[in-house]
C-alpha cells in the first residue's frame, strides 16, 4: 500500500477506499469492459470527505481521475494504474426538489433516471434526456455538457443548471448553489464547472431547473426521399407546432437497417426509404396538440414531404419506436467501431454525410459509417466499421474530422473531449482558445491533479 493510500484510508476508512483485486473487478468504463486501472478506488459519502480525499492527494501530488456512470464516449473517465480514482457513486441522494421555485438539489452521483421518475412525483419535468439515463450520472452531465434528444426545445446541460458545488484540486470547496434563474452578481463561477470534464474541478452537488410536466405527448415516424425534405420538415414542424416540438431524431437508411435486421427491433416500416425521422412534440392542451400534429403529418403526407407515416397507438407501441432509435449496442457487438458526435450546421449536413461515406469507403472498401443523430441541434452521430481487424483509429478520425475544418463544424458536439479527441481539438478551437484554456487549468490546477491529459495538456 503507497503513503497516499495509507494517508486516504487512515482518513476516510476502509469501507471507503478499494484496493487490489476490487479495483480490477471493475469494468473500465461502460464501453470496454476490462479490469480498472488505478492505484485505488476512493468512495467519498459527501463534499467533506471528498475535500478531505483532495487536500490528501494534493499533500501528495497524486493525481486523480473523477468517474461517475463511466458511460462517456471519449475515454475521459478511463483511468490510469498512478492515478486514485473518485468515484461519486455514493453520493447519490435527491436532497430537496422545490415545487414552487421548479429546482432541484442533488448530488452529482445521482442518475438522470432516478432524477427525472423524482421530478415526475411532483408532476415536474427534468428535461435533459439520453439513452443512458439509467447509468449516467448528474455530474458526469454536468462534466460534460450532456446535450440528449430535448436540446432543441430546453438547451444543453449548461441551460438547466442554476448553481454548482464543487472541490477544487487542492480540497477547497467552491459552493455556488444558486437557486435563481436571474443572478448577474460577479462571476458566473458555475461556468468553470459545466463542459470542462472535471479538469478545473469535481462536482459534488447541484441545483438543477425543472420543467412543468407535459400532459400531451405526440410522436411518429416517417420517411423521407431525401435531406432537403428533412430539412423541410423541420421547419414545418417549428413553425407549426405551436413550440411544442420536443425531438426530431433522424437515421440514414444505413442506421435504420442495422437497427432493424433479424433478431433485432422489428422495423416500424419498410427498410428501403432514405432517411426515417423520430419526431415528439409534447405540450399542455391534448386535444389541441394532437391535432396540430395530426394536421402536419396530413400536410406533410399530401405535399409528398414525408412517403410514409407510423404513428404509435400506445405508450408501448411510441417506446418501441424509440428503441430503434436508441438501442444500438447490438449493431456494434463483435465488430470494430469507431464511435463520433459532432456537429455542423444543418445546411452543410447532407454533404459532409456523403464525403464522410466517401472517405471510408476509399480507406476501407468493405466498411460503412452509419449515420445518426439529433439533427436539429446540428449533432450528428457516426459509427464507422472499418471491417479491419488492423484498421488504424487515426485514419478514421481523419476521415471524419476532416472535413469538418472547412465548414466551422466541431469534433465535439455533446460527448466532450477527454483522451480520444484531444489531439483533433485544434481542428475546432484557435490557438488563443487552447490558450485560454491552459491558462484557467494552471490557475485552478497548477499541479494538473485532476483528470490529467483529458481535454488539454499541459
Amino acid at each position: 500500500m503507497t503513503d497516499v493510500v495509507r494517508a486516504l484510508t487512515d482518513a476516510l476508512g476502509e469501507g471507503s477506499v478499494l484496493t487490489g483485486e476490487a479495483v480490477a473487478q471493475r469494468a473500465t468504463s461502460y464501453w470496454d469492459a476490462s479490469p480498472t486501472r488505478a492505484l485505488a478506488i476512493v468512495r467519498p459519502r459527501d463534499t467533506a470527505e471528498l475535500a478531505e480525499a483532495m487536500a490528501i492527494c494534493h499533500r501528495f501530488d497524486q493525481p486523480v481521475c473523477t468517474q461517475g456512470g463511466k458511460t462517456g464516449c471519449a475515454a475521459g473517465a478511463a483511468s490510469t494504474e498512478r492515478e486514485v480514482i473518485i468515484s461519486l457513486e455514493r453520493m447519490n441522494r435527491i436532497e430537496a426538489i422545490d415545487t414552487i421555485g421548479a429546482t432541484a438539489t442533488v448530488q452529482a452521483g445521482v442518475t438522470l433516471q432516478a432524477l427525472q421518475e423524482a421530478a415526475r412525483e411532483h408532476e415536474l419535468l427534468f428535461a435533459l434526456d439520453l439513452g443512458a439515463r439509467g447509468s449516467c450520472t448528474i455530474g458526469g452531465n454536468v462534466a460534460t455538457n450532456a446535450g440528449g434528444i430535448n436540446v432543441l426545445r430546453y438547451g444543453m446541460m449548461r441551460n438547466l443548471v442554476l448553481g454548482l458545488e464543487a472541490v477544487l484540486a487542492d480540497g477547497t470547496v467552491l459552493s455556488s448553489m444558486n437557486e435563481m434563474l436571474k443572478n448577474n452578481a460577479g462571476y458566473d463561477l458555475k461556468q468553470l464547472m459545466i463542459g470542462t470534464e472535471g479538469t478545473l474541478g469535481i462536482v459534488t452537488r447541484v441545483v438543477v431547473r425543472l420543467a412543468p410536466l407535459p400532459t400531451s405527448c405526440n410522436a411518429a415516424m416517417v420517411a423521407c426521399a431525401d435531406f432537403d425534405s428533412v430539412t423541410t420538415l423541420l421547419q414545418r414542424a417549428q413553425r407549426d407546432l405551436g413550440g411544442t416540438l420536443s425531438a426530431f431524431e433522424v437515421m440514414w437508411n444505413n442506421y435504420y437497417t442495422a437497427a432493424t435486421e433479424p433478431g433485432r427491433h422489428r422495423p416500424p416500416m419498410p427498410r428501403e426509404h432514405p432517411f426515417y425521422v423520430l419526431l415528439q412534440a409534447e405540450g399542455g392542451d391534448p386535444e389541441a396538440d394532437a391535432t396540430r400534429f395530426e394536421r402536419l403529418l396530413e400536410q406533410a403526407l399530401d405535399s409528398g414531404l414525408i412517403e410514409d407515416a407510423v404513428i404509435p397507438l400506445s405508450e408501448t407501441e411510441r417506446r418501441a419506436l424509440w428503441e430503434v432509435r436508441e438501442n444500438f449496442e447490438a449493431m456494434l457487438a463483435g465488430r470494430k467501431t469507431f464511435l463520433y458526435d459532432v456537429s455542423l450546421p444543418i445546411r452543410c449536413m447532407a454533404d459532409y454525410a456523403d464525403e464522410v461515406a466517401q472517405r471510408i469507403h476509399a480507406r476501407w472498401p468493405q466498411g460503412r459509417a452509419i449515420m445518426f443523430g439529433h439533427i436539429a441541434d446540428g449533432n450528428l452521430h457516426l459509427f464507422v466499421q472499418p471491417e479491419s481487424v488492423d484498421a488504424d483509429h487515426d485514419a478514421s478520425d481523419e476521415a471524419v474530422y476532416g472535413p469538418l475544418r472547412a465548414i466551422g463544424g466541431s469534433v465535439s458536439a455533446e460527448h466532450g473531449i477527454g483522451v480520444e479527441k484531444r489531439d483533433w481539438l485544434g481542428w475546432s478551437r484557435n490557438d488563443t482558445e487552447l490558450a485560454m484554456m491552459r491558462t484557467l487549468k494552471r490557475a485552478l490546477d497548477p499541479r494538473n491533479l485532476l483528470n490529467p491529459g483529458r481535454v488539454i495538456e499541459l
